[in-house]
């Protein structure tokens, strides 16, 4: 419900949070967004205001009496400072900054109140003309009102019943028996707009509820609950973003040591329990602002904002230290599992995932061949230790062609 980034703020006030109550259920993040539903955009406004505007200005000029004048005053009073506090609304969300929110609620139930003033003061000069006309124009609102307001249902219902419940007092006030209809027609128009308004709510929270868990899916990996590679990916392009280039951060690439002799040796569940039990120890290690990922197999990785060789070098060891324990691989079954760590830090070693990669895995590679359960910091020598062995894979089916055809 953002539109280009804006946040409004969730009201404060407790007769306004309770007429934007949507559930208790609702997380955050949804509530926010609904609230910035309320705001709409100023052409859906501005049809709702010509529409009242008109009809009052219309009425008081076949019956310009001090009660139909006083309608247009209000009508106009009110749909000005709804456009000025829009206005300053959209401009402070756009710049991140706190929103008149409370008041903007109440505006909205003052304007269906005007609309329900003209009803009844039409109903009450006896002009049937008059009243028939404001009657349509409450009952064509009552449309606008639902559509443009169904974040907040309780806020909905009750614009809905102030601005046309004036028909049912102006009916009984009427004398005239044939309008008496209208308590008929209207109690069941006003409870099944409002039951559109909740139920268009409760669909619309289901569709941002089951939206945010297929983004959640979509960068997260399932077997362990850690961001998976695009996910990684996404943060670092977000860290160059925010730092308006080439940030300053820590790529740690992870492989676990022997991990097939698991899977060869408890199975592939035993497998899929260590990972698991993996992912968690590493974000156990991990600052608010660090994101653990994994990017395949036994591989993960972790993105922090450390810049430093020597504190990147300290996490590195810290979580080979924390994650080479026991773990249980079956029922009453303990083993250990060791694990290597390469490093690449940003910009030094690259700015882009691929380049960081290419050094970490290099750096991980030099981190086996020394002996595994260790930490290396990306290098020259590991880079180019690196090309060899991608020159080496390269020619190696070349090689295997010339040999076929010789």
């Amino acid at each position: 419900m953002d539109r280009n980034n804006r946040a409004y703020t969730l009201p404060r006030w407790r007769v306004t949070r309770w007429l934007a109550h949507v559930g208790d259920d609702v997380p955050g993040d949804i509530r926010v967004a609904l609230i910035g539903g309320l705001f709409g955009t100023l052409p859906v406004f501005a049809a709702g205001v010509i529409n009242t505007v008109l009809v009052s200005t219309v009425i008081a000029i076949r019956n310009p009496t001090p009660y139909f004048i006083a309608w247009v005053v209000l009508e106009l009073a009110v749909c000005f400072a709804r456009l000025a506090l829009l206005v300053t609304a959209h401009r402070a969300a756009r710049k991140q900054r706190e929103t008149p929110t409370d008041v903007h609620i109440l505006l909205s139930v003052a304007w269906s109140g005007t609309v329900g003033y003209g009803v009844l003061v039409s109903f009450a000069s006896g002009d049937w003309v008059a009243a028939t006309v404001a009657s349509l124009s409450a009952a064509a609102m009552v449309g606008g009102i639902c559509f443009r307001n169904f974040v907040a249902p309780r806020l909905a219902s009750t614009m809905v019943v102030v601005s046309l419940g004036p028909c049912l007092i102006g009916a009984a006030c009427s004398g005239q028996p044939l309008l008496y209809i209208v308590f008929l027609q209207g109690p069941m128009y006003l409870v099944a707009m409002s039951a559109a308004a909740f139920k268009l709510n409760r669909m619309l929270v289901a569709t941002m509820h089951a939206e945010r868990l297929n983004e959640h899916r979509a960068r997260h990996d399932q077997l362990t609950g850690v961001s998976n590679r695009l996910g990684l990916v996404e943060s670092i392009e977000a860290r160059r973003r925010h730092a308006g280039g080439a940030g300053r951060f820590a790529l740690l690439l992870i492989d676990l040591d022997d991990f097939k002799n698991v899977n060869d040796t408890w199975g592939h569940a035993a497998g899929d329990r260590l990972l698991h039990t993996v992912g968690e120890r590493l974000c156990g290690c991990l600052g608010p602002n660090d994101l653990a990922a994994r990017i395949g197999g036994d591989e993960f990785a972790v993105l922090t904002d450390i810049s430093e060789e020597t504190e990147a070098i300290d996490l590195g060891e810290r979580i080979v230290i924390a994650l080479s324990t026991l773990y249980e691989f079956a029922e009453g079954k303990l083993g250990n599992i060791g694990l290597s760590v390469g490093i690449a830090l940003s910009p030094e070693h690259g700015d882009t995932f691929e380049d960081l990669l290419a050094v970490a895995d290099a750096a991980l590679y030099e981190a086996k061949e020394l002996g595994k359960s260790r930490c290396r910091m990306g290098s020259v020598t590991a880079n180019v230790a690196a090309l060899r062995r991608m020159r080496a894979l390269t020619d190696a089916p070349s090689a295997s062609a010339e040999s076929a055809a010789a």
